[in-house]
């Protein structure tokens, strides 16, 4: 039995039957950290000592009976460098957090240290969240463990890959444009995007405070709704945190989609979006009107004008986000310096990217005077009629079923020296932020070169049972995991 390649769930019921203990599962995973991390690079901040550490502390309390053996104590799990840990580096990927660390834990972290949960370390990502490859962190290019030339998607690309690769057994990412859903399709494994307001942002670097949401990243459908009961629900700390009724998501799954109502955006169809891709996408539509759903074509003509309506407000809360690292109160000072204005200038030139100085840049120029009316405000105006689009289509449909991204992973370099072809990898994904709503990417088969394809399915505002079970209804029915694995090559390949 490979201890590493169980899903959370199964590894709970091993727990439970007393066929391995905690110390046996953390040290699964961090013999894998050591094998394959090298050549990966996942990892940001590495904590396989202290995992261990506290995998022997919490085994004596499941043995004393001080913790309930059904819980999900002793569960290891990977974060997002960009979620605040207390004690620990939290980077953003950036120069400018280089040695920032956090004095308080954000809320979904003091909800999985709550559940007993054991970080394994800090993943990697794009710079402040801001890519759509992993290649735009500080420290690493993360690869893609499907084929180790390939990028593993972004900006949550380390979280993913980690759990593709069985580094973690499921990981929290955040998503501001597709940034969980885009990395998951690329890595073959399960990402979810909830609802604006349904997790807190609370200690969440922000980037867009409007878009982001942190949300699972896990090797099933059935992971996802576990954490997701984990995370979700109202903080105080966070005023956009909605307050509603606590949901057990895994109830959901029932593996059932008989007269669920399937639309099809024909605008996610189009140019651009390869033909393995379609192609994929067609036999799992076929998949479910064999299941029973009913599918039908629709139309979201806004969906042409989203993602230039999503960098224009992303950039602008970008540039209002980042304005507080200046050299000053916290986070990377420069050497070099007369005046104050020096410090500003040279300090935040010296420790951010090239790509969050576009960005920057870019939102800063949306909101100056006599450009405002143009750009930002027109955007946000286009940001309500997509909204009202999407209320449209989900009065006549449950789920919207599109491509999660137009090309199965792409090479690591192709895109990054081209700034509009790496913002048009997020083409499929930016238009449920921009509404605030929840969608599920998951992989639905692979192509020529056995990487992995995935599918994003969409729902109403808080609507997470649904997607979840037409997700694992698809699952139950393809087993993906069962016939795939990624191998660790220079080429590509699946098992």
């Amino acid at each position: 039995m490979d201890i590493a390649k169980l899903t959370v769930h199964e590894l709970q019921e091993k727990l439970k039957a007393k066929e391995i203990k905690v110390s046996d599962i953390t040290k699964a995973y961090v013999q894998n950290i050591e094998k394959y991390e090298k050549e990966l690079q996942a990892f940001i901040t590495i904590q396989t000592s202290q995992a261990q550490q506290e995998a022997d502390r919490i085994q004596q309390k499941l043995e004393k009976g001080e913790i309930n053996s059904s819980s999900l104590a002793g569960i290891p799990i990977g974060i997002k460098d960009n979620i605040c840990t207390k004690g620990v580096k939290t980077t953003c990927g950036s120069k400018m957090l280089e040695n920032f660390i956090s004095p308080y834990d954000a809320t979904v972290m003091e909800k999985i240290n709550e559940k007993h949960l054991i970080s394994l370390g800090k993943l990697n990502m794009d710079e402040f969240a801001m890519g759509s490859s992993t290649e735009y962190s500080y420290f690493q290019t993360t690869k893609n463990p499907w084929n180790l030339k390939a990028a593993p998607g972004g900006s949550s690309g380390g979280s993913a890959a980690a759990v593709a690769a069985n580094l973690v057994p499921w990981a929290l990412g955040s998503d501001t444009g597709g940034s969980i859903r885009q990395p998951a399709s690329f890595c073959g494994v399960v990402g979810l995007k909830p609802t604006y307001g349904l997790v807190s942002r609370y200690g969440l670097v922000a980037y867009a405070s409007s878009l982001d949401q942190i949300g699972p990243i896990t090797k099933d459908v059935t992971d996802s709704a576990i954490l997701l009961n984990v995370i979700a629900g109202h903080d105080e700390k966070d005023t956009t945190s909605v307050n509603k009724e606590k949901i057990d998501y895994t109830k959901a799954l029932k593996n059932d989609v008989k007269g669920l109502r399937i639309g099809i955006p024909k605008e996610y169809f189009g140019e651009g979006i390869h033909s393995e891709v379609k192609k994929s996408l067609e036999e799992a539509i076929q998949t479910y009107k064999k299941l029973g759903a009913i599918v039908e074509e629709c139309s979201l003509d806004i969906a042409d004008y989203a993602l230039a309506t999503y960098y224009i407000i992303a950039c602008a809360e970008a540039s209002s986000n980042l304005g507080r690292f200046d050299g000053i109160r916290y986070g990377y000072r420069s050497k070099e310096y007369e005046t104050l204005q020096d410090i500003y200038c040279n300090s935040r030139s010296e420790a951010f990217g090239e790509e969050v100085k576009r960005r920057i840049i870019l939102g800063t120029y949306v909101l100056s005077s006599g450009y405002y009316d143009a750009y930002y405000k027109k955007a946000q105006q286009v940001r309500t009629l997509v909204k009202k689009e999407f209320d449209n289509l989900f009065g006549k449909y449950d789920v919207l079923l599109t491509p999660t991204s137009p090309t199965a992973a792409f090479e690591i370099g192709t895109k990054s020296h081209n700034p509009l072809e790496m913002y048009l990898a997020d083409i499929c994904t930016v238009s449920v932020n921009i509404a605030g709503l929840p969608a599920i990417s998951i992989p639905c088969g692979v192509d020529s070169k056995a990487m992995p394809i995935g599918m994003q399915l969409i729902g109403d505002k808080f609507k997470e049972e649904t997607i979840l079970n037409a997700a694992y209804t698809f699952e139950q029915e393809i087993n993906f995991r069962q016939k795939y694995e990624p191998t660790f090559k220079n080429e590509g390949g699946a098992n």
